[in-house]
């Protein structure tokens, strides 16, 4: 009878991951797109070998632009075409981290993880993010759950399998170099402590296949980073910011939690039979990533600690703090649990305010603002670029467009005179500002600074304290969260 109870909640947790799906993941599928996802509409439209794309990170050393580009051209280009890619590789994502729970946890262990992955937001915006970080998440989640499988049985077509997708790994985001070192950890693992019918031949034949598919890409990846400090957009962190990206508050809210419910409901202890291996597996999944990101920030004094380029890391987070729960988890509850874990998901976010959570970066909403401000074509819009690589040499006054540093006026037009600024107050950049004011902007006794809200709130005060403008007035017009629309006009008109 108890197995016959379990099996009734099965079509309950599948209209609640329907429902979780639907609240939080399909809305934001129609957003305006943030910025870095208006340089993924930007390839889409001009390819990866545009001349412009040699200022960015290495945007051409990517598998993931072939996923969008084959939906926009099924379905038309719309946000929900480009994004929608990422939502179908992290619905498989989701099937991968409930296999994989079943596999080390419990096997009831699959829903509560599942479920556990609508908690953080870095999740979320794989999901729903026209960036590599969601197809990133898949194709590691593949390469450990046939490693896995591989070890466990040793049949050579997981091993083909696994040697496809971790050859795949990087070649999706070159910053998932660290990763390599959680599968071959815990192949040493299973192979020292002989829980693997693989030989330690196969084992070094396999992995010896993957670093050579993967050599090339070392010439290009030492590049990369050697050139990090022009692409870096965000401050070192900080203690609150390495707590909440090792997701320290959800793994330990999530074990004390359950320990005191388990306490109240008089549960009984059923520990989980994970391995020593297993275990390892967590913790390196979970830490390793990130803790690299970590250390390189510290070292060369530039952020790579960003979430998102940690995104490998997440499913191990999500399964830790799975395991944290199941230490006071039954076999008998562990459905139950997840039942009550989906119903206060979608609770408790149903009460914030906006619903579905925004990105706050609304472009195209501001694009239609700045056209209708812009009452004929020889009206001045000044766009200070939002790429932090917005900086001569690679910008001059003469930069042409369509262009990299510009890709959000090639997703969102916008009508005027278009005069392009750098993104911070450089001599070259202010001595043609200056000119646009004389020779267009004070003839037109009106014009608009738009872009990002940080390079706008820098060039502002600037225009202001020109004497050509003394006397006019600015304004920001409307809301559109990190970006920023500015009104420069006459006070005489």
């Amino acid at each position: 009878m108890k197995n016959e109870s379990q099996r009734y909640y099965t079509p309950l947790l599948a209209f609640l991951l329907v429902a979780c799906v639907a609240c939080f993941w399909i809305p934001l599928l129609r957003e305006s797109f943030w910025l870095d996802e208006t340089v993924t509409a930007f390839v889409i439209r001009h390819g990866a070998g545009h001349p412009s794309l040699a200022a960015g990170p290495r945007l051409d050393q990517t598998v993931y632009y072939w996923l969008p580009r084959l939906s926009q051209s099924l379905l038309g280009f719309s946000e929900f075409s480009v994004r929608l890619p990422s939502l179908v590789v992290t619905l498989i994502s989701l099937l991968l981290i409930a296999r994989l729970a079943m596999r080390f946890i419990h096997s009831r262990a699959g829903w509560v993880a599942v479920f556990l992955c609508f908690i953080p937001h870095e999740f979320t915006r794989q999901a729903t993010d026209a960036r590599p970080y969601g197809l990133g998440t898949c194709v590691g989640l593949a390469a450990l759950w046939f490693l896995v499988r591989w070890l466990d049985r040793g049949g050579w077509r997981d091993a083909a399998f696994f040697t496809l997708f971790a050859a795949l790994l990087v070649r999706v985001h070159l910053i998932y170099w660290p990763f390599y070192a959680v599968f071959g950890c815990y192949a040493l693992l299973r192979r020292l402590r002989g829980e693997t019918p693989v030989s330690a031949r196969a084992l070094t034949g396999i992995f010896a296949v993957v670093a050579a598919s993967v050599a090339p890409l070392v010439p290009v990846t030492l590049h990369l980073f050697r050139d990090a400090r022009v692409h870096v957009v965000t401050p070192l962190p900080n203690l609150s910011t390495v707590l909440g990206g090792f997701q320290i508050p959800m793994i330990a809210a999530g074990g004390i939690g359950f320990w005191l419910l388990a306490r109240m409901l008089r549960w009984p202890r059923e520990r989980p039979a994970l391995s020593r291996a297993g275990t390892v597996l967590l913790m390196t999944w979970w830490l390793w990533q990130p803790g690299c990101l970590l250390a390189a920030s510290w070292i060369t004094g530039n952020s790579f600690f960003v979430p998102r380029y940690f995104s490998l890391a997440l499913p191990g987070m999500i399964l830790v703090c799975t395991l944290a729960a199941g230490i006071s988890i039954p076999a008998r509850a562990w459905k139950p649990v997840a039942v009550l874990l989906g119903f206060g998901i979608l609770a408790v976010n149903f009460g914030k305010a906006p619903f579905p959570p925004s990105r706050n970066s609304h472009w195209r909403e501001a694009a239609l603002a700045v056209n209708e401000l812009v009452r004929d074509s020889r009206t001045p819009v000044i766009c200070p670029s939002p790429f932090v690589e917005a900086r001569p040499p690679v910008w001059t006054p003469a930069y042409v467009l369509p262009g990299f540093l510009y890709a959000h006026l090639d997703a969102y037009p916008v009508r005027g005179a278009l005069f392009l600024l750098p993104t911070r107050l450089e001599p070259v950049g202010t001595r043609y500002a200056q000119t646009v004011i004389r020779d267009h902007a004070a003839p037109a006794r009106r014009f608009v600074v738009y872009g990002g809200i940080y390079d706008v709130n820098l060039w502002t005060p600037w225009f202001a304290a020109q004497p050509e403008l003394a006397g006019w007035k600015h304004r920001a017009v409307g809301s559109f969260g990190d970006v920023w629309v500015m009104l420069f006009e006459s006070g005489s008109r």
